[in-house]
């Protein structure tokens, strides 16, 4: 009978905090690293942070183990080759921007964004770089709200123009009636 080597305990933990990591994104962006220095990995790191985002450079056979069921042919393509990931635990806009603006900065032509994993959807390095130009969540939002509140401002100032030329068209009545009867 053939024995099975049981997994090593480090790279059950590696597993671990992936699938961790992963069950808490609402998007993954991956990317080519080979090229990367430590200074610019810890610096695309140090960016990515406030965003709510992490930046990991990951083995392809142990990320494929933590994602189990959700893994799928499309993912599969962008997980060929040696692979980072910037995960997006807080607005997926804001982590694909950074890093899109990143890869730019660093002019490194080999490293490249391979696609996204957004929402259950694999996307396209143009998709991503389409997503990376949504402006902030703050600025879409007040906008909304902006275009929802005229309407309500217009009403309100209409209704007070027609409640102030009733208020003044009586206010008239009353004074002819005053000045016919005195």
């Amino acid at each position: 009978m053939p024995r099975t080597k049981a997994p090593r305990a480090d790279k059950v933990e590696v597993v671990g905090e992936l699938q961790d990591i992963f069950s808490k994104s609402s998007a993954l962006f991956m990317t080519e690293y080979r090229g990367l220095t430590v200074a610019e990995i810890s610096e695309l790191r140090k960016r990515i942070r406030p965003t709510g985002g992490q930046y990991h450079v990951v083995k392809n056979k142990l990320f494929r183990r933590a994602m189990g069921s959700e893994i799928n042919p499309e993912l599969e393509t962008l997980l060929a080759g040696p692979t980072a990931i910037a995960f997006a635990t807080g607005d997926s806009v804001d982590t694909a921007k950074i890093l899109i603006q990143f890869l730019k900065e660093i002019r490194k032509p080999e490293i490249k964004l391979k696609g996204g994993y957004v929402d259950g959807r694999i996307y396209s390095v143009d998709q991503v770089t389409a997503l990376s130009k949504i402006p902030p969540r703050e600025v879409v939002l007040a906008t909304a709200i902006g275009t929802m509140q005229a309407p309500l401002t217009n009403f309100a100032g209409t209704l007070n123009g027609i409640l102030g030329e009733f208020a003044r068209t009586l206010q008239a009545a009353v004074d002819k009636k005053t000045a016919e009867g005195a």
